[in-house]
């Protein structure tokens, strides 16, 4: 955080719960631990920092979803309105399922 009270970097759990990508804080931690959270296509753990312009590739179940960050929250908690213009969704597709 700079002086002037801009936010230029956030915690990726923070993120996501923010966006509203997940529904938890834990459910983001979770997600992280099991390898399903990539950040600028390399794996990311839940302190990672994440910054505007990054790319986000979460796998929930059988679906992905690739997103860029284009701004960061200033507050932990953000308006259901706000969230999605934290994200450019970028992609969101089912993936095949492995047997």
């Amino acid at each position: 955080m700079t002086g002037e009270g801009v936010v230029q970097e956030v915690r990726l759990d923070h993120f996501l719960r923010a966006s509203r990508l997940v529904p938890r804080r834990t459910v983001a931690q979770e997600l992280c631990e099991r390898g399903a959270v990539r950040v600028n296509d390399l794996p990311a753990r839940a302190a990672r920092r994440v910054h505007v312009g990054d790319r986000i590739e979460l796998t929930r179940g059988a679906r992905l979803i690739a997103v860029r960050v284009i701004a960061l929250p200033s507050s932990k908690q953000v308006s259901r309105a706000q969230a999605p213009t934290l994200y450019e969704l970028l992609e969101e597709r089912v993936l095949p399922e492995v047997f």
